[in-house]
């Protein structure tokens, strides 16, 4: 995963996530300050840069690849904090293991299959 897809995919995490009920205030506050991170490097290249950015919140599906290429373009897949921030959401969201974790899972072909946390998963396999 790119450093761009990393921190699109931390952000529509993040956004969805963030306005559940159940999303502690650790989660909410670390979207809120990779957004904040993301939208600084996009103030650099303009206000309809930051635009896109409230846009991708209201429709992500619409506005993904057009965020994709202001972030390329502001260079944020270079900036280590915003990656670092991106990973840090990810992972605190179950989405993305550490490095160090332990374990990795390769599931080509597999079928039924749950990774991730489970004391907080379930499956029914009818």
């Amino acid at each position: 995963m790119t450093g761009v897809e990393l921190v699109l995919a931390a952000l529509a995490a993040g956004a969805s996530a963030g306005v559940t009920e159940t999303a502690g205030s650790a989660i909410r506050d670390a979207y809120a300050g990779l957004r904040e991170s993301v939208r600084r490097r996009l103030a650099e290249r303009g206000e309809s840069a930051v635009r896109i950015l409230s846009a991708s919140e209201a429709a992500p599906g619409a506005w993904e690849a057009r965020l994709g290429e202001e972030l390329t373009a502001a260079g944020v897949d270079r900036d280590e904090e915003v990656v670092a921030a991106a990973r840090a959401l990810l992972a605190q969201l179950g989405l993305l293991c550490q490095e160090g974790s332990g374990y990795s899972v390769d599931a080509r072909e597999a079928k039924g299959v749950q990774v991730g946390n489970q004391n907080h998963q379930t499956n029914t396999f009818n």
